[in-house]
């Protein structure tokens, strides 16, 4: 399962952060088209040379999202291997 979070100016015209649809259609375009029911070794770019671990995955999806969103920004990526085991990943270098 995947969690991400946005943060930044309420448009006082909407009431949103994002436009629900707009993200739904990046999330579906970078991360769930491109990873979901992938062998990621071997058909995903990120990890042809990196363990798609938990923590890189995170770090992937990251990199794919955080600059295709024009109104908001990118705040939290959660992967979850289980219900109670998480990665978070805030963009930190």
């Amino acid at each position: 399962m995947l969690e991400v979070t946005v943060k930044g100016e309420v448009d006082p015209r909407s009431g949103f952060v994002v436009d629900l649809k707009q993200l739904k259609e990046v999330m579906h375009r970078e991360v769930l088209d491109a990873m979901d029911h992938r062998f990621l070794n071997k058909e995903v770019p990120e990890f042809l040379d990196r363990i798609p671990t938990t923590e890189n995955i995170a770090i992937a999806i990251w990199q794919r999202l955080a600059t295709k969103l024009a109104s908001a920004k990118l705040h939290r990526v959660r992967v979850y291997e289980t219900p109670d085991l998480f990665v978070d990943f805030y963009g930190e270098a």
